[in-house]
This record gives C-alpha cells, sequence and structure tokens, in this order.
C-alpha cells in the first residue's frame, strides 16, 4: 500500500507524544509553574494533526485495512502477541473525534484551569488520557485494546477524583473506578472465552473464525454478553451508569473531554468493532437494543428533575448512549456510529458551554439559582443553543440527522414497542434540555446581587473552542448525513460494516414519514419546556404537587444509589463484618491464640520443675532415658 510507511510514522506518534507529554509534565510541570500546560498542549495538537492525517488516510482508503504489528509485546512460551495498530475506516472516525476534541479541550482548559494549585498534574493527567484512548481505538486485538481500556479507567479517576480534598470528588473518583471494574470483569472472562476457543486474540484472527463459523452458536452469544458487559460499565448503560453523574464532581474540562465525547464512547466502539461476532447472536442484539433503550428512558426521566447543570448533561449523555446501543442492537451500525460521530461534538460542546456558564456565576451550578444570562454571556448563549438544539434533534443540526436515522431503523426493524419508547425519551429529551435552556439563559437573574455583579463572558481560551465546537454541532449532519439513509458516512463505513441495515430513503414515503414524526415531537417538547419554565413556570410545582412519587422517584434517581448502598454494597460490608467477626475474629485469632494460651498453660505448668538444683534436674534426665530406652526396646521388641 502507498504511504503505509508515512502511517507508521503516524499511529506512532499519536499514542507517543502523548505519553511523552504526561512523562515530560508530570516529572517538571511544578517547575514550569502556570507555563506547565506548553508542553501537553503542544504534544496533543501535533497528535491532532496526526489524527486528522489518520482520518485522511482512512478516506483515502476505504476499501483497505492498516495493520502493523511495530514490535512483539508479550512472549512467554507459544503465547505470542505483538503490539499492533490496525486502521480503517472506523478507526478513522474515532481518531478525528478524539483527536479534535481532545485538542479543544486542551486549549480550553488553559483558561479554565487557570490558578489551580495542580495545574501541572491536570495537564499530565489529561495527556496521559489521549494515550489511552488512542491505543484503545489503535488496537488491533482486544489484549491491546484492553490495556488502553483500563488505561482510561485510571484516567477517568485520577480526573475525577482530581479536587481530592473535596469528599464528594474523592468518594465519586473511587465510585467511577469500582463500577467500571464490575463491567471490566466481564470483559476480561470474553477475552479468556475467545482466546480459550480460537487461540487468538488479534481481531483478524478472531473475526474470521466467527464467519467461518468455527465459533458454535451458544459460544458466540456468551463471548458477546461478556463484551457487552464491559461495554455497559465504560458507556455507563443500566445498570451500571450510576458512576456517571457522579463524575460531575472534576472539573468540566474533565466532564467534556472524558465522560461525554472520547471515554464513554469506548464501550460503543468496542461493540462496534466486535461486529463480526455480535451478527452472529440474534440474543445478544436483542440484549443490546433492550439495555439501550431502557436506559434511554431511564435517563431522560431522571434529566426532567435535576437542578446541577452538569448533571442535567450528565443524564443527556447517558440516554445518548443509550440510543447508540439501539441502533447497533436494530443492526443500524451505521447510525450508531454517526450519532457517536455527532454526538462527540455537540456533548463536548455543551459541557464545555456549561463550564463557561459556571465560571461566569462564580462556582455556582444550581439552574434555580441563574436566568437571563444570554444578555450577560452571549457567545456561551449561543453556542450552547446551538449544542442543545442538536442535541434535541432539532433540524438541520447534526444531531437531527443521527438520532431520526436510530429511530426510524426501530420502526423498519419492526420493534414498534421500542419505537414508542424511542419516541417518547426524544419528547423528554426535548423537554430537559428546553428547561436548561430557559432556567439558565431567560427571565430574571435568580443569583445573589453579589454573584450578579460579577457575570462575565469567559476569556477567549474559553469562548473560541466553543465557537470552534459549534461548527461540527451546527453542520456536520448536513455534510455528512444527506441524503438520509445514504449519506457519505454510510459508504465511508460500509467496508467495515459490510452489511449494513439501513432501506432507501423517500421523504414522501416511511421514512419521510418517521422523520416528520420524530421533528413534530422534538418541537412538541420545546413548546412544552417554553409554556412551563417561561410562560407559567408555576406549573411545574403544581404537577409535582400532584404526583410526587414520580418527581421524588425522578429527583432521587429512582432510588439506584439508595438500593445499590443497601443490596450490593450493603452485603458487601455485611460479609466483610462476618468475615471479620467470625472467620478472623474467631477462628483465625481463635486458633493463634489458643496455640499460644496451650504453650502458656504448658509451661505454667512446668515452671514448678525449675527448682535450680541439679540432682534434681540430673534425676530429671536419668528419668527421661529410662523412659527412652523403655521406649525404643518396645519398638524394637514388637
Amino acid at each position: 500500500m502507498e504511504g503505509t510507511a508515512y502511517l507508521q510514522i503516524a499511529v506512532a506518534l499519536i499514542t507517543l507524544l502523548p505519553l511523552l507529554g504526561f512523562i515530560v509534565t508530570l516529572l517538571f510541570g511544578k517547575r514550569m509553574g502556570r507555563q506547565a500546560h506548553i508542553f501537553p498542549v503542544a504534544m496533543v495538537t501535533v497528535t491532532a494533526a496526526l489524527s486528522i492525517y489518520g482520518f485522511v488516510w482512512a478516506f483515502g482508503h476505504r476499501d483497505e485495512t492498516f495493520v502493523w504489528n511495530a514490535f512483539d509485546w508479550i512472549t512467554a512460551g507459544q503465547f505470542h502477541v505483538p503490539w499492533g495498530y490496525q486502521v480503517d475506516t472506523l478507526t478513522g472516525i474515532m481518531l478525528l473525534v478524539v483527536g479534535i476534541i481532545g485538542c479543544v479541550v486542551h486549549y480550553y482548559s488553559i483558561g479554565y484551569m487557570h490558578g489551580d494549585e495542580g495545574y501541572y498534574r491536570f495537564f499530565a493527567y489529561l495527556n496521559l488520557f489521549m494515550f489511552a484512548m488512542f491505543v484503545l481505538i489503535l488496537a488491533d486485538s482486544y489484549l491491546l485494546l484492553f490495556l488502553g481500556w483500563e488505561g482510561v479507567g485510571l484516567c477517568s479517576y485520577l480526573l475525577i477524583a482530581f479536587w481530592f480534598r473535596k469528599k464528594s470528588a474523592s468518594q465519586a473518583g473511587k465510585k467511577a473506578f469500582i463500577v467500571n471494574r464490575i463491567g471490566d470483569f466481564g470483559f476480561t472472562l470474553a477475552m479468556f472465552l475467545i482466546f480459550v476457543v480460537t487461540g487468538t486474540l488479534e481481531f483478524t484472527g478472531v473475526f474470521a473464525a466467527a464467519e467461518k463459523g468455527d465459533i458454535s452458536a451458544g459460544i458466540t452469544t456468551w463471548i458477546c454478553l461478556l463484551l457487552l458487559t464491559g461495554a455497559l460499565g465504560k458507556s455507563a448503560q443500566f445498570p451500571l451508569h450510576v458512576w456517571l453523574p457522579d463524575a460531575m464532581e472534576g472539573p468540566t474540562p474533565v466532564s467534556a473531554l472524558i465522560h461525554a465525547a472520547t471515554m464513554v464512547n469506548a464501550g460503543v466502539y468496542m461493540v462496534a468493532r466486535s461486529y463480526p461476532l455480535f451478527v452472529q447472536s440474534e440474543t445478544a442484539m436483542t440484549v443490546v437494543m433492550a439495555v439501550g433503550i431502557f436506559t434511554a428512558i431511564l435517563a431522560s426521566y431522571i434529566a426532567i428533575t435535576q437542578n446541577d447543570i452538569k448533571k442535567v448533561i450528565a443524564y443527556s449523555t447517558i440516554s445518548s448512549l443509550g440510543f447508540m446501543f439501539v441502533a447497533l442492537g436494530a443492526g443500524a451500525w451505521v447510525a450508531g456510529i454517526f450519532y457517536l460521530f455527532a454526538h462527540g461534538f455537540f456533548k463536548g460542546l455543551l459541557f464545555l458551554c456549561s463550564g463557561s456558564v459556571i465560571h461566569a456565576m462564580g462556582g455556582e451550578q444550581d439552574m434555580r439559582k441563574m436566568g437571563g444570562l444570554r444578555t450577560k454571556i452571549p457567545v456561551t448563549f449561543w453556542t450552547m443553543l446551538v449544542g442543545a438544539l442538536s442535541m434535541v434533534g432539532m433540524i438541520p443540526f447534526a444531531g437531527f440527522w443521527a438520532k431520526d436515522e436510530i429511530v426510524g431503523a426501530t420502526f423498519i426493524a419492526g420493534e414498534y414497542v421500542v419505537w414508542v419508547v424511542a419516541m417518547v425519551t426524544v419528547l423528554l429529551t426535548a423537554i430537559y434540555m428546553g428547561r436548561l435552556i430557559f432556567m439558565t439563559f431567560w427571565g430574571e437573574t435568580r443569583a445573589d446581587a453579589e454573584v450578579q455583579a460579577h457575570i462575565h463572558e469567559s476569556p477567549p481560551s474559553m469562548t473560541v473552542p466553543l465557537v470552534i465546537l459549534a461548527v461540527p454541532a451546527a453542520l456536520l449532519g448536513l455534510v455528512v448525513g444527506l441524503p438520509p439513509e445514504g449519506g457519505w458516512i454510510h459508504g465511508f463505513l460500509e467496508p467495515v460494516f459490510y452489511h449494513p441495515h439501513h432501506a432507501e430513503f423517500r421523504l414522501l414515503g416511511e421514512g419521510g414519514a418517521l422523520m416528520l414524526a420524530s421533528l413534530l415531537t422534538v418541537i412538541v417538547g420545546l413548546l412544552i419546556a417554553w409554556w412551563l419554565y417561561v410562560r407559567q413556570t408555576e406549573v411545574p410545582a403544581r404537577i409535582a404537587d400532584r404526583v410526587p412519587w414520580a418527581y421524588r422517584a425522578s429527583l432521587n434517581k429512582v432510588y439506584l444509589d439508595d438500593i445499590y448502598a443497601v443490596v450490593p454494597v450493603g452485603a458487601t460490608l455485611g460479609f466483610a463484618q462476618w468475615l471479620w467477626d467470625v472467620v478472623d475474629v474467631k477462628v483465625i485469632d481463635g486458633v493463634v491464640n489458643g496455640v499460644a494460651w496451650l504453650w502458656g498453660r504448658i509451661g505454667d505448668g512446668l515452671r514448678p520443675i525449675q527448682t535450680g538444683r541439679v540432682q534434681s534436674y540430673a534425676l530429671y534426665m536419668f528419668g527421661g532415658m529410662v523412659v527412652l530406652v523403655a521406649v525404643f526396646a518396645w519398638v524394637w521388641g514388637s
């Protein structure tokens, strides 16, 4: 292949430069003071340029897959694992999302984290995350993918708990780490099962075995379900979604980079990468779709009453990821990745905008204490409005084209119940995103007088990234998604998903009717939000009083944290206490202490014979010898 030498250099540098940035910044960043961002930002800027080059290569070699074993990573007898890179069109999409958004977030962080005592440490962790994420998406085997997978999990912990002196932040970091370990256990079992069945963990070998039918249907289903378990943790799907809202305790750039645009997409990417396995199991596909649609509507229901601006966006992320799983489960693989592509930009934009709002409000995150900000922070307002309209699926923004394909795919696939639930979710999404915009930017300012006096637009280091991300959030769907069901992105990804699920779109046919229904649902939802939070602001409280159980359930996240605190956490702590009280104290300590007590009693019994008289000792020795002689004579005589 032409240009493979350049591509080898590019993919090697894409992983090496962020790693170098992490090492140098961690070792010498403290001495650099407020200039500690220069080297890591430079490294990620070059990496972003190389990521674009990787995407361009995939664009020009759509029907080719670049595989390069850079060096031997693990060798133990007959077990051999290379450090291998793989680039195809799916990798190209992920490189573009991670590279561009990662770079923008680094520049945004210069202004946002200015003055923080852990300034250098923050940029070091960001670079380490970029290294791990690039390893994940460039890996040519499940084992190397798992290395990046665990790496981003570690970075998630470090960045969520970045302000570790704050107890809620340190607790959130631990929660994210532990919940993800549950999912990762399933991923690990899947890798063991894959290796036992196929003898390899490299994608080419595993997928070839699946396509040839060398893996039985039952084993394939188990592999897929175990892989899905890992994806549920990383991509925050029910029941392993509870870590992501708490992760908002981390700095806002972390929310944008890790918990909106990149890391949480890792589970979706892994399932999509495992396409040849999942298409062999109808059961696994059904489970993927069921989990996705349940998560989508659950998160939307919870988001509609949250008052923390970042938590509303966090639950919208969970819901959006649910839509991606719905697409994968319904066989609309390209639509799922299309939504991942668009979601990275508009959700990253929403999180960075929320950070700009919080910055303007002096750290306030409660929307009930905001209002009237659209004239005071206009750049933030207009860019956040673009992100919100894309999020809800308003035409012509990016989210509309991607989300419409997913919702339509469920109907075309005959999953009518899923389609109805998806439409309800679309309605709820429009309501809670409208609520966020109206409560934050409309009406009178509800902030304290002291806060109002200091409300100001964020510096250019924060607003310029917002404008940059607003462009793809607004236009990406028009560029890659038209015509519906047959846009550029469909042809681009078709070599990876070589049996893509799509129907010919007709504006005056079924496809157009489904699109119109989705669009009207969005408009109705926005009108409801406008009526509730601009015109009749007392109505939401009345609704809450009419159905207090539904309101409380939503506000308290359907009590899942409380249930988990009682069942798995409480049961684990209870079992640990039982181990301490019974096994440790009574059995282990009991045996040790019992032996000590026994020898103490024996010592007490023998103490009287310690008289200090030599003749007594001689008598004891003589008696002992007589006993020994008698014993030996009896043994030999028998």
